[in-house]
């Protein structure tokens, strides 16, 4: 149960649509690939499960090259894409049943397998509905129940949240929890950092085609704590007493405390008694997406 990408570049004419991308995704580990629309996480997950060849680089799924080894690798993946496609003339449960002839599953087990699994994606009532009237949110959900078919040790979803509803969502955290439980490697591709909390345990950033970040979720929450704000007399003297205390910049006659390891008193308490004039202090709130933007001016750009 691993996923690893390794070295993995890709050009489209001249542009280099990912650079040297490299991050694992370990047994029982959950990881959410994190960037804005355009950053290259559609081509890392098409790449990971052998749609579309590298330019240089490979990824290995339990082991085994995408590219050398393609259909012992990608037997190992349950995949759902972005923008999933189906055979449309077919109702959603004979299409099941189709697709689970293709690993040897029988078609009274297929069926219910079939009809447990839609039934769990809220789809039991459109189990004999044309795949040509689900819309965008059911076809997600449907590739989800797929991706489930031949029980896989490794899962790769790209932007499987995005038009799922609030039970779908549940229904998908569940589910990774679930797979994680198993030991299986999960990896899920997300524009919104704020999707990916309550579900991953780490997550790696991707803007420009690189890496700009791997962290886990919990040094994410941590840096993205309240920041102090404080106006003190003596700015750049003050900045080597708050540095034990978090993340220290400074902005003109103020000095901003991210990620803060203490109370506000306690710092306050340490600059007044070491001779400083506290002149103005105030807290700030930082919200995920405001560290995710944080992250891509400081290290993207």
């Amino acid at each position: 149960m691993l996923i690893e990408v390794n070295s993995v570049s890709k050009f489209f004419g001249r542009l280099k649509a990912l650079d040297n991308v490299s991050f694992k995704v370990g047994n029982g580990e959950i990881a959410g690939y994190v960037g804005l629309n355009g950053a290259g996480k559609t081509t890392t997950v098409r790449i990971a499960v052998g749609v579309l060849p590298p330019d240089s680089g490979d990824v290995f799924i339990d082991g085994l090259s995408i590219t050398r080894e393609k259909k012992k690798a990608s037997e190992r993946i349950g995949w759902v894409p972005e923008l999933p496609i189906f055979e449309t003339d077919f109702k959603a449960l004979d299409y099941y049943v189709y697709l689970a002839g293709y690993y040897g599953i029988p078609p009274g087990e297929a069926r219910r397998m079939g009809r447990e699994a839609l039934e769990m994606l809220g789809l039991g009532d459109a189990l004999n509905t044309k795949l040509a009237a689900y819309s965008q949110g059911m076809k997600k959900r449907f590739a989800l129940a797929v991706s489930l078919i031949n029980d896989p040790p490794n899962f790769i979803f790209d932007e499987v949240l995005n038009g799922l509803d609030p039970k779908g969502i549940v229904f998908f955290r569940d589910l990774a929890i679930k797979f994680k439980k198993q030991g299986k490697a999960v990896l899920f591709s997300s524009h919104i950092l704020s999707e990916v909390e309550g579900i991953a345990d780490k997550v790696v950033f991707i803007h420009r085609g690189k890496i700009i970040g791997v962290y886990t979720m919990s040094e994410i929450l941590n840096m993205a704590r309240p920041s102090l704000i404080i106006k003190v007399d003596r700015v750049e003297e003050s900045v080597s007493i708050l540095e034990k205390y978090g993340r220290v910049e400074t902005k003109g006659e103020h000095v901003v405390v991210s990620g803060l390891n203490t109370s506000p008193s306690a710092v306050i308490k340490e600059l007044v008694d070491s001779g400083f004039n506290v002149l103005e202090v105030r807290s700030e709130e930082r919200s995920l997406e405001e560290f995710f933007f944080n992250l891509i001016k400081d290290k993207g750009d």
